[in-house]
Protein backbone atom coordinates (compact mmCIF):
# COMPACT_ATOMS: atom_id res chain seq x y z
CA UNK A 1 0.00 0.00 0.00
CA UNK A 2 2.87 2.37 0.79
CA UNK A 3 4.26 1.91 -2.73
CA UNK A 4 0.81 2.60 -4.15
CA UNK A 5 0.55 5.88 -2.25
CA UNK A 6 4.03 6.88 -3.46
CA UNK A 7 3.05 6.18 -7.06
CA UNK A 8 -0.15 8.21 -6.70
CA UNK A 9 1.84 11.06 -5.17
CA UNK A 10 4.43 11.01 -7.95
CA UNK A 11 1.66 10.97 -10.54
CA UNK A 12 0.00 13.94 -8.85
CA UNK A 13 3.28 15.89 -8.79
CA UNK A 14 3.93 15.02 -12.43
CA UNK A 15 0.49 16.30 -13.42
CA UNK A 16 1.12 19.57 -11.57
CA UNK A 17 4.47 19.96 -13.33
CA UNK A 18 2.87 19.34 -16.73
CA UNK A 19 0.17 21.92 -16.09
CA UNK A 20 2.79 24.43 -14.95
CA UNK A 21 4.50 24.25 -18.32
CA UNK A 22 3.32 26.43 -21.15
CA UNK A 23 0.94 24.55 -23.45
CA UNK A 24 0.98 26.01 -26.95
CA UNK A 25 -1.53 25.01 -29.67
CA UNK A 26 0.20 24.48 -33.00
CA UNK A 27 -0.77 23.55 -36.56
CA UNK A 28 1.25 21.32 -38.88
CA UNK A 29 1.51 24.10 -41.47
CA UNK A 30 2.96 26.37 -38.81
CA UNK A 31 5.54 23.75 -37.84
CA UNK A 32 6.53 23.29 -41.49
CA UNK A 33 6.94 27.04 -42.01
CA UNK A 34 9.15 27.37 -38.94
CA UNK A 35 11.22 24.34 -39.94
CA UNK A 36 11.92 25.75 -43.40
CA UNK A 37 12.89 29.11 -41.88
CA UNK A 38 14.81 27.99 -38.79
CA UNK A 39 15.96 24.37 -39.06
CA UNK A 40 19.72 23.97 -38.68
CA UNK A 41 19.99 21.14 -41.21
CA UNK A 42 18.54 23.33 -43.95
CA UNK A 43 20.84 26.18 -42.98
CA UNK A 44 23.82 23.82 -43.10
CA UNK A 45 22.77 22.63 -46.58
CA UNK A 46 22.39 26.22 -47.72
CA UNK A 47 25.92 27.03 -46.58
CA UNK A 48 27.25 23.92 -48.31
CA UNK A 49 25.62 25.15 -51.50
CA UNK A 50 27.27 28.54 -51.05
CA UNK A 51 30.63 26.78 -50.66
CA UNK A 52 30.07 24.95 -53.95
CA UNK A 53 28.92 28.19 -55.57
CA UNK A 54 32.11 29.92 -54.41
CA UNK A 55 34.20 27.05 -55.83
CA UNK A 56 32.46 27.50 -59.17
CA UNK A 57 33.07 31.24 -59.16
CA UNK A 58 36.76 30.61 -58.61
CA UNK A 59 36.86 28.80 -61.96
CA UNK A 60 36.11 32.12 -63.70
CA UNK A 61 39.89 32.47 -63.66
CA UNK A 62 39.94 30.10 -66.66
CA UNK A 63 38.59 32.95 -68.83
CA UNK A 64 39.17 36.18 -66.91
CA UNK A 65 42.55 37.95 -66.72
CA UNK A 66 44.78 38.08 -63.67
CA UNK A 67 45.74 41.73 -63.05
CA UNK A 68 48.32 42.91 -60.54
CA UNK A 69 49.64 46.34 -59.54
CA UNK A 70 52.74 47.01 -57.46
CA UNK A 71 54.98 49.89 -56.37
CA UNK A 72 58.58 49.09 -55.46
CA UNK A 73 61.08 51.38 -53.76
CA UNK A 74 64.79 50.50 -53.63
CA UNK A 75 68.25 52.00 -53.18
CA UNK A 76 71.38 50.26 -54.43
CA UNK A 77 75.10 50.59 -55.20
CA UNK A 78 75.14 47.33 -57.12
CA UNK A 79 76.79 48.20 -60.48
CA UNK A 80 74.32 46.26 -62.62
CA UNK A 81 71.24 47.36 -60.69
CA UNK A 82 72.36 50.99 -60.56
CA UNK A 83 73.03 51.14 -64.31
CA UNK A 84 69.74 49.39 -65.11
CA UNK A 85 67.77 51.68 -62.80
CA UNK A 86 69.19 54.79 -64.51
CA UNK A 87 68.42 53.22 -67.86
CA UNK A 88 64.80 52.55 -66.85
CA UNK A 89 64.51 56.10 -65.50
CA UNK A 90 65.87 57.41 -68.83
CA UNK A 91 68.53 59.58 -67.09
CA UNK A 92 71.73 57.99 -68.47
CA UNK A 93 74.43 60.39 -69.60
CA UNK A 94 77.81 59.86 -71.25
CA UNK A 95 79.54 60.23 -67.87
CA UNK A 96 77.70 57.13 -66.62
CA UNK A 97 79.74 55.07 -69.09
CA UNK A 98 82.97 55.98 -67.34
CA UNK A 99 84.53 52.71 -66.12
CA UNK A 100 85.04 54.14 -62.62
CA UNK A 101 81.36 55.07 -62.38
CA UNK A 102 80.25 51.75 -63.83
CA UNK A 103 82.40 49.72 -61.44
CA UNK A 104 81.76 51.80 -58.32
CA UNK A 105 78.53 53.76 -58.75
CA UNK A 106 77.06 56.08 -56.17
CA UNK A 107 73.87 55.04 -54.42
CA UNK A 108 70.86 55.45 -56.63
CA UNK A 109 67.19 55.33 -55.70
CA UNK A 110 64.60 53.76 -57.90
CA UNK A 111 60.81 53.84 -57.63
CA UNK A 112 58.86 51.57 -59.95
CA UNK A 113 55.11 51.28 -60.48
CA UNK A 114 54.16 48.18 -62.42
CA UNK A 115 50.87 46.91 -63.87
CA UNK A 116 50.80 43.27 -64.99
CA UNK A 117 48.14 41.26 -66.79
CA UNK A 118 48.01 37.52 -67.48
CA UNK A 119 45.24 36.37 -69.83
CA UNK A 120 44.57 32.61 -70.17
CA UNK A 121 43.92 31.63 -73.77
CA UNK A 122 43.90 27.86 -73.98
CA UNK A 123 43.78 25.87 -70.70
CA UNK A 124 41.69 22.78 -71.40
CA UNK A 125 42.12 21.28 -67.92
CA UNK A 126 40.67 24.44 -66.41
CA UNK A 127 37.64 24.25 -68.73
CA UNK A 128 36.75 20.75 -67.51
CA UNK A 129 37.43 21.72 -63.89
CA UNK A 130 34.91 24.53 -64.35
CA UNK A 131 32.32 22.09 -65.69
CA UNK A 132 32.92 19.79 -62.73
CA UNK A 133 32.48 22.68 -60.29
CA UNK A 134 29.19 23.64 -61.95
CA UNK A 135 27.86 20.09 -61.70
CA UNK A 136 28.83 20.02 -58.04
CA UNK A 137 27.10 23.35 -57.39
CA UNK A 138 23.88 22.16 -59.06
CA UNK A 139 24.05 18.89 -57.13
CA UNK A 140 24.33 20.78 -53.84
CA UNK A 141 21.24 22.83 -54.75
CA UNK A 142 19.33 19.60 -55.35
CA UNK A 143 20.61 18.14 -52.08
CA UNK A 144 19.26 21.21 -50.28
CA UNK A 145 15.93 20.69 -52.02
CA UNK A 146 15.88 17.04 -50.95
CA UNK A 147 16.77 18.02 -47.39
CA UNK A 148 13.67 20.23 -47.38
CA UNK A 149 11.58 17.31 -48.71
CA UNK A 150 12.92 15.08 -45.93
CA UNK A 151 12.18 17.62 -43.22
CA UNK A 152 8.65 18.04 -44.63
CA UNK A 153 8.22 14.29 -44.17
CA UNK A 154 9.80 14.52 -40.72
CA UNK A 155 7.34 17.27 -39.75
CA UNK A 156 4.49 14.93 -40.76
CA UNK A 157 6.02 12.21 -38.63
CA UNK A 158 6.66 14.44 -35.59
CA UNK A 159 3.21 16.01 -35.74
CA UNK A 160 1.53 12.60 -35.99
CA UNK A 161 3.59 11.39 -33.02
CA UNK A 162 2.31 14.38 -31.05
CA UNK A 163 -1.26 13.58 -32.10
CA UNK A 164 -0.77 9.93 -31.13
CA UNK A 165 0.63 10.91 -27.73
CA UNK A 166 -2.41 13.06 -27.00
CA UNK A 167 -4.72 10.27 -28.13
CA UNK A 168 -2.99 7.93 -25.69
CA UNK A 169 -3.45 10.49 -22.91
CA UNK A 170 -7.16 10.81 -23.74
CA UNK A 171 -7.65 7.03 -23.77
CA UNK A 172 -5.81 6.49 -20.50
CA UNK A 173 -7.52 9.39 -18.75
CA UNK A 174 -10.87 7.86 -19.70
CA UNK A 175 -9.58 4.45 -18.57
CA UNK A 176 -8.47 5.98 -15.28
CA UNK A 177 -11.90 7.49 -14.71
CA UNK A 178 -13.48 4.10 -15.38
CA UNK A 179 -10.98 2.38 -13.10
CA UNK A 180 -11.67 4.87 -10.30
CA UNK A 181 -15.42 4.34 -10.75
CA UNK A 182 -14.91 0.58 -10.58
CA UNK A 183 -12.80 1.03 -7.47
CA UNK A 184 -15.55 3.03 -5.81
CA UNK A 185 -18.08 0.40 -6.76
CA UNK A 186 -15.77 -2.36 -5.53
CA UNK A 187 -15.24 -0.59 -2.18
CA UNK A 188 -19.01 -0.34 -1.68
CA UNK A 189 -19.50 -3.97 -2.60
CA UNK A 190 -16.71 -4.97 -0.19
CA UNK A 191 -18.34 -3.05 2.65
CA UNK A 192 -21.61 -4.81 1.91
CA UNK A 193 -19.88 -8.17 1.89
CA UNK A 194 -20.38 -8.90 -1.80
CA UNK A 195 -16.64 -8.86 -2.68
CA UNK A 196 -13.52 -10.24 -1.10
CA UNK A 197 -10.48 -8.15 -0.22
CA UNK A 198 -8.52 -9.78 -3.08
CA UNK A 199 -11.03 -8.41 -5.59
CA UNK A 200 -10.65 -4.89 -4.20
CA UNK A 201 -6.88 -5.19 -4.38
CA UNK A 202 -7.15 -6.27 -8.03
CA UNK A 203 -9.13 -3.13 -8.79
CA UNK A 204 -6.53 -1.00 -6.96
CA UNK A 205 -3.77 -2.65 -8.98
CA UNK A 206 -5.68 -1.77 -12.15
CA UNK A 207 -5.96 1.87 -11.03
CA UNK A 208 -2.25 2.03 -10.29
CA UNK A 209 -1.43 0.40 -13.62
CA UNK A 210 -3.50 2.94 -15.57
CA UNK A 211 -1.94 5.81 -13.60
CA UNK A 212 1.51 4.53 -14.52
CA UNK A 213 0.56 4.22 -18.21
CA UNK A 214 -0.92 7.72 -18.16
CA UNK A 215 2.26 9.13 -16.72
CA UNK A 216 4.25 7.49 -19.54
CA UNK A 217 1.80 8.85 -22.10
CA UNK A 218 2.25 12.38 -20.77
CA UNK A 219 6.01 11.90 -20.95
CA UNK A 220 5.55 10.97 -24.61
CA UNK A 221 3.70 14.26 -25.12
CA UNK A 222 6.72 16.09 -23.74
CA UNK A 223 9.10 14.00 -25.85
CA UNK A 224 7.13 14.72 -29.04
CA UNK A 225 6.98 18.42 -28.15
CA UNK A 226 10.71 18.51 -27.53
CA UNK A 227 11.37 16.93 -30.91
CA UNK A 228 9.23 19.54 -32.65
CA UNK A 229 11.12 22.23 -30.73
CA UNK A 230 14.35 20.71 -32.01
CA UNK A 231 13.07 20.75 -35.60
CA UNK A 232 12.07 24.42 -35.42
CA UNK A 233 15.26 25.36 -33.54
CA UNK A 234 13.38 26.49 -30.43
CA UNK A 235 15.15 25.86 -27.12
CA UNK A 236 12.24 26.89 -24.88
CA UNK A 237 10.56 24.19 -22.78
CA UNK A 238 7.14 24.26 -24.43
CA UNK A 239 4.47 21.56 -24.52
CA UNK A 240 2.77 21.68 -27.90
CA UNK A 241 -0.81 20.65 -28.50
CA UNK A 242 -2.02 19.81 -32.03
CA UNK A 243 -5.00 21.78 -33.24
CA UNK A 244 -6.41 18.73 -35.04
CA UNK A 245 -6.83 15.13 -34.01
CA UNK A 246 -5.25 11.95 -35.35
CA UNK A 247 -7.48 10.58 -38.11
CA UNK A 248 -7.04 8.29 -41.09
CA UNK A 249 -5.47 10.26 -43.93
CA UNK A 250 -6.09 8.77 -47.36
CA UNK A 251 -3.82 10.18 -50.08
CA UNK A 252 -4.08 8.68 -53.59
CA UNK A 253 -0.69 7.23 -54.53
CA UNK A 254 -1.64 5.05 -57.48
CA UNK A 255 0.89 4.30 -60.20
CA UNK A 256 3.72 6.03 -58.34
CA UNK A 257 7.32 4.95 -58.80
CA UNK A 258 10.74 6.14 -57.80
CA UNK A 259 11.62 8.76 -60.39
CA UNK A 260 15.13 9.44 -61.64
CA UNK A 261 14.12 13.11 -61.51
CA UNK A 262 13.91 12.96 -57.71
CA UNK A 263 16.19 15.64 -56.31
CA UNK A 264 18.64 13.37 -54.49
CA UNK A 265 18.89 10.92 -57.41
CA UNK A 266 19.54 13.77 -59.84
CA UNK A 267 22.15 15.08 -57.42
CA UNK A 268 23.89 11.69 -57.45
CA UNK A 269 23.89 11.71 -61.27
CA UNK A 270 25.35 15.23 -61.34
CA UNK A 271 27.99 14.15 -58.85
CA UNK A 272 28.98 11.38 -61.27
CA UNK A 273 29.16 13.95 -64.07
CA UNK A 274 31.42 16.10 -61.90
CA UNK A 275 33.80 13.17 -61.32
CA UNK A 276 33.82 12.46 -65.05
CA UNK A 277 34.85 16.03 -65.83
CA UNK A 278 37.55 15.97 -63.17
CA UNK A 279 38.91 12.85 -64.86
CA UNK A 280 38.87 14.65 -68.21
CA UNK A 281 40.58 17.66 -66.63
CA UNK A 282 43.40 15.49 -65.34
CA UNK A 283 43.86 14.01 -68.81
CA UNK A 284 44.01 17.52 -70.31
CA UNK A 285 47.03 18.38 -68.13
CA UNK A 286 49.13 16.44 -70.68
CA UNK A 287 48.38 19.14 -73.27
CA UNK A 288 50.26 22.47 -73.55
CA UNK A 289 48.84 25.75 -72.25
CA UNK A 290 48.71 29.06 -74.07
CA UNK A 291 48.63 32.32 -72.09
CA UNK A 292 49.04 35.96 -73.06
CA UNK A 293 50.86 38.42 -70.81
CA UNK A 294 51.65 42.09 -70.69
CA UNK A 295 52.98 44.78 -68.34
CA UNK A 296 53.23 48.57 -68.14
CA UNK A 297 55.97 50.06 -65.95
CA UNK A 298 56.64 53.56 -64.59
CA UNK A 299 60.06 54.58 -63.18
CA UNK A 300 61.50 57.59 -61.36
CA UNK A 301 64.04 58.50 -58.73
CA UNK A 302 61.29 60.05 -56.60
CA UNK A 303 58.40 58.25 -54.96
CA UNK A 304 55.10 58.18 -56.87
CA UNK A 305 56.57 59.98 -59.86
CA UNK A 306 56.59 58.65 -63.39
CA UNK A 307 59.00 60.48 -65.64
CA UNK A 308 59.85 57.30 -67.54
CA UNK A 309 57.68 54.43 -68.71
CA UNK A 310 57.70 51.30 -70.82
CA UNK A 311 55.57 48.31 -71.71
CA UNK A 312 55.89 44.68 -72.68
CA UNK A 313 53.48 42.10 -74.05
CA UNK A 314 53.61 38.65 -75.54
CA UNK A 315 52.30 35.10 -75.45
CA UNK A 316 53.66 31.95 -73.87
CA UNK A 317 53.12 28.36 -74.93
CA UNK A 318 54.15 26.07 -72.06
CA UNK A 319 54.14 22.33 -71.85
CA UNK A 320 54.94 20.24 -68.81
CA UNK A 321 56.34 17.25 -70.62
CA UNK A 322 57.04 15.02 -67.63
CA UNK A 323 56.41 15.45 -63.90
CA UNK A 324 57.90 12.25 -62.58
CA UNK A 325 54.71 10.20 -63.29
CA UNK A 326 52.73 12.42 -60.90
CA UNK A 327 50.10 13.21 -63.53
CA UNK A 328 49.74 9.54 -64.45
CA UNK A 329 48.90 8.67 -60.85
CA UNK A 330 46.51 11.61 -60.49
CA UNK A 331 44.68 10.65 -63.69
CA UNK A 332 44.41 7.05 -62.55
CA UNK A 333 42.97 8.19 -59.21
CA UNK A 334 40.36 10.46 -60.81
CA UNK A 335 39.32 7.67 -63.16
CA UNK A 336 38.81 5.32 -60.20
CA UNK A 337 36.76 8.02 -58.42
CA UNK A 338 34.61 8.40 -61.55
CA UNK A 339 34.00 4.66 -61.83
CA UNK A 340 33.20 4.46 -58.12
CA UNK A 341 30.65 7.27 -58.42
CA UNK A 342 28.85 5.35 -61.19
CA UNK A 343 28.54 2.30 -58.96
CA UNK A 344 27.37 4.47 -56.07
CA UNK A 345 24.67 5.98 -58.26
CA UNK A 346 23.43 2.58 -59.39
CA UNK A 347 23.48 1.32 -55.80
CA UNK A 348 21.56 4.38 -54.58
CA UNK A 349 18.84 3.96 -57.21
CA UNK A 350 18.56 0.26 -56.41
CA UNK A 351 18.33 0.99 -52.69
CA UNK A 352 15.65 3.63 -53.31
CA UNK A 353 13.57 1.10 -55.26
CA UNK A 354 14.08 -1.39 -52.43
CA UNK A 355 12.78 1.16 -49.91
CA UNK A 356 9.85 1.95 -52.18
CA UNK A 357 8.80 -1.70 -52.44
CA UNK A 358 9.17 -2.08 -48.70
CA UNK A 359 7.05 1.03 -48.09
CA UNK A 360 4.32 -0.27 -50.40
CA UNK A 361 4.13 -3.51 -48.43
CA UNK A 362 4.16 -1.52 -45.19
CA UNK A 363 1.14 0.47 -46.41
CA UNK A 364 -0.76 -2.68 -47.38
CA UNK A 365 0.02 -4.27 -44.01
CA UNK A 366 -1.13 -1.12 -42.19
CA UNK A 367 -4.34 -1.00 -44.22
CA UNK A 368 -5.13 -4.62 -43.37
CA UNK A 369 -4.24 -4.06 -39.72
CA UNK A 370 -6.46 -0.96 -39.60
CA UNK A 371 -9.49 -3.00 -40.63
CA UNK A 372 -8.69 -5.61 -37.97
CA UNK A 373 -8.14 -3.12 -35.13
CA UNK A 374 -11.35 -1.26 -36.05
CA UNK A 375 -13.38 -4.45 -35.63
CA UNK A 376 -11.48 -5.44 -32.49
CA UNK A 377 -12.13 -2.01 -30.96
CA UNK A 378 -15.88 -2.27 -31.61
CA UNK A 379 -15.98 -5.76 -30.12
CA UNK A 380 -14.01 -4.83 -26.98
CA UNK A 381 -16.15 -1.72 -26.45
CA UNK A 382 -19.36 -3.73 -26.56
CA UNK A 383 -17.86 -6.41 -24.31
CA UNK A 384 -16.87 -3.80 -21.72
CA UNK A 385 -20.34 -2.24 -21.80
CA UNK A 386 -22.01 -5.58 -21.15
CA UNK A 387 -19.63 -6.62 -18.37
CA UNK A 388 -19.85 -3.22 -16.67
CA UNK A 389 -23.64 -3.45 -16.54
CA UNK A 390 -23.50 -7.02 -15.23
CA UNK A 391 -20.85 -6.07 -12.65
CA UNK A 392 -23.09 -3.28 -11.33
CA UNK A 393 -25.85 -5.87 -10.87
CA UNK A 394 -23.48 -8.26 -9.13
CA UNK A 395 -23.59 -10.75 -11.99
CA UNK A 396 -19.98 -10.43 -13.19
CA UNK A 397 -16.67 -11.31 -11.63
CA UNK A 398 -14.25 -8.53 -10.80
CA UNK A 399 -11.48 -10.24 -12.74
CA UNK A 400 -13.66 -10.42 -15.86
CA UNK A 401 -14.53 -6.72 -15.63
CA UNK A 402 -10.89 -5.74 -15.18
CA UNK A 403 -9.92 -7.92 -18.11
CA UNK A 404 -12.57 -6.28 -20.33
CA UNK A 405 -11.53 -2.81 -19.18
CA UNK A 406 -7.86 -3.55 -19.86
CA UNK A 407 -8.68 -5.06 -23.23
CA UNK A 408 -10.73 -2.05 -24.32
CA UNK A 409 -7.98 0.42 -23.41
CA UNK A 410 -5.44 -1.79 -25.16
CA UNK A 411 -7.54 -2.00 -28.34
CA UNK A 412 -8.01 1.77 -28.35
CA UNK A 413 -4.26 2.32 -28.14
CA UNK A 414 -3.66 -0.29 -30.85
CA UNK A 415 -6.26 1.38 -33.07
CA UNK A 416 -4.65 4.81 -32.86
CA UNK A 417 -1.18 3.29 -33.24
CA UNK A 418 -2.38 1.60 -36.43
CA UNK A 419 -3.76 4.92 -37.74
CA UNK A 420 -0.35 6.42 -37.09
CA UNK A 421 1.38 3.56 -38.92
CA UNK A 422 -1.02 3.85 -41.87
CA UNK A 423 -0.56 7.62 -42.19
CA UNK A 424 3.19 7.26 -41.73
CA UNK A 425 3.39 4.68 -44.53
CA UNK A 426 1.50 7.01 -46.87
CA UNK A 427 3.72 9.97 -45.98
CA UNK A 428 6.84 7.84 -46.48
CA UNK A 429 5.63 6.63 -49.88
CA UNK A 430 4.90 10.22 -50.89
CA UNK A 431 8.42 11.18 -49.81
CA UNK A 432 10.01 8.34 -51.77
CA UNK A 433 8.07 9.06 -54.97
CA UNK A 434 8.36 12.86 -54.98
CA UNK A 435 9.77 14.20 -58.24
Amino acid sequence: MKKGYLLVLSFFLFSILLRAQQITPIEKAEVLTKVIEENRSIKISQQEYKEAQADYRQTNAVFLPNIKASHTAMATTNPLMAFGSKLNQEILTSSDFDPASLNDPSQIENYATKFEILQPLVNMDGVFQRKAAKFKMTAMALQTERKTDYLTFEVDNAYMQLQLAYKAVDVLETALEAAMANKKLADNSFKQGYLQRADVLSVEVRVTEVQNQLQSAKSNVQNASNYISFLINDNSDVVFQPTDSLTVNITPLTDRTVSENRADIKAMQLSTDAYQNMYKADKMTFLPRLNAFGSYELYDDQIFHADASGYMFGAQLSWDVFQGSKRFGKTQKSKAAFEKSKYQYEQYVSQSNLEFNKAQRMLLDAESKLKLTTLALEQSKESLRIRTNRFGEGLEKTSDLLLADTQYAKKQLEYYQTIFEYNYAQAYLQFLTKD
